[in-house]
């Protein structure tokens, strides 16, 4: 795996693959590729999120068929 400049970690810190991808799908994908990664949520487009940068979380966006609409980035 290679080092995160960003993070300091190891592993991925994006997933642009799973752009299309069921919500739920994408979040078991990004927990196993990515072991450090304590946080996966599930966000519906539109919703309020905080803006803290979270270096063990992913927010996985998806449409209201639960379809992943962003690239989930670690933060």
């Amino acid at each position: 795996m290679a080092s995160d400049e960003c993070t300091g970690y190891a592993g991925k810190s994006s997933w642009p693959e799973l752009v299309g991808v069921e919500g739920t799908v994408a979040a078991e994908t990004i927990k196993r590729e990515n072991p450090q990664i304590t946080t996966v949520d599930i966000v519906l487009e539109g919703s309020f999120v905080t803006t803290d940068y979270v270096t063990t979380r992913v927010r996985v966006w998806v449409n209201e068929n639960g379809i992943v609409t962003r690239v989930p980035i670690i933060g």
